[in-house]
């Protein structure tokens, strides 16, 4: 079959991968707020300081963390990410282990990434973990292992550049240099036709939509507990063609996004050359 070609599948984490925001699980109970409390008072600071709502919820992180003499330590956000509730088929990783082998079968190698407005250090800490090749997610500085400050913010727009620094083989958040510098498109380890974005929200709008417009796939999962609203969202995102495909966030075998998924790797691996043997 000669050498496998790279394929990246990429994820968002809260509400792709995990229930909910992975904040709320154990670590916004724990400075003493109700997740309705935190998420209004982000909405609010960010309105009255006309600030980035990621570096603004990081922000309210560690000054609630303070005043309850709280240190976060990324050992401790670890600890947080350990309670992840991951959706069906993800936490035994046998979604992962079947779709690497739907994918090599058809000559491609497939590689997972995640790209995140969420904390870096609690997707660290999640069961998953060890089967993605990078994870770029918001994170903070430290100080004798204590965190000091927002480090990196990625937020919706932010998240576009993400599939760029995939495409050209970038595992880092630093490299200002490479990412501008020109690559001659047949040269990048990642094209971005071989890539699939799965994302759930308004965070990932301009992800989906960069991404199909340069002949990538993106598609849209949903908890099956969302509300309306939130699934008029998903409605939305298919009206406004930046998704293929939407399917329930199960990611059991014959679920609906490993179907979808394995048919996007079936048409991927056509247009590089695969033919099936039957």
């Amino acid at each position: 079959m000669g050498d496998l070609k790279r394929t990246a599948l990429i994820y968002d984490f809260d509400g792709t991968l995990a229930r909910g925001n992975l904040q709320e699980t154990s670590f916004i109970p724990d400075i003493g707020m109700t997740k309705e409390e935190f998420w209004s008072r982000v909405k609010e600071r960010t309105r009255a300081q006309d600030a980035d709502e990621i570096l603004v919820y990081m922000h309210l992180m560690l000054e609630k963390a303070k005043e309850q003499c709280i240190q976060i330590t990324s050992k401790d956000l670890r600890r947080h990410g350990e309670k992840a509730p991951l959706f069906p088929g993800l936490a035994d990783k046998s979604w992962f282990h079947r779709i690497n082998e739907h994918a090599a079968e058809r000559g491609l190698a497939l590689e997972h990434y995640i790209v995140s407005s969420g904390i870096h250090e609690m997707i660290e800490g999640c069961a998953i973990r060890d089967v993605f090749r990078q994870v770029f997610a918001s994170k903070f500085i430290y100080i004798d292992d204590v965190a000091a400050w927002p480090g990196v913010g990625i937020n919706y727009t932010t998240k576009t550049q993400y599939l760029f620094r995939i495409n050209k083989g970038i595992d880092n958040h630093w490299d200002n240099v490479s990412i501008n510098s020109y690559m001659p498109e047949d040269e990048r380890p990642i094209p971005f036709d071989r890539m699939i974005f799965l994302g759930d929200g308004d965070t990932d709008i301009p992800t989906m939509k960069m991404l199909t417009h340069k002949g990538g796939h993106s598609v849209a999962v949903y908890d099956s507990d969302r509300t309306d609203r939130d699934l008029k969202k998903i409605h939305k995102l298919i009206s406004d063609s930046r998704v293929e495909f939407v399917a329930p966030a199960d990611y059991e075998q014959n679920s609906q996004i490993d179907i979808i998924i394995k048919g996007i790797l079936g048409r991927i691996a056509r247009n590089h050359g695969y033919r099936p043997t039957e």
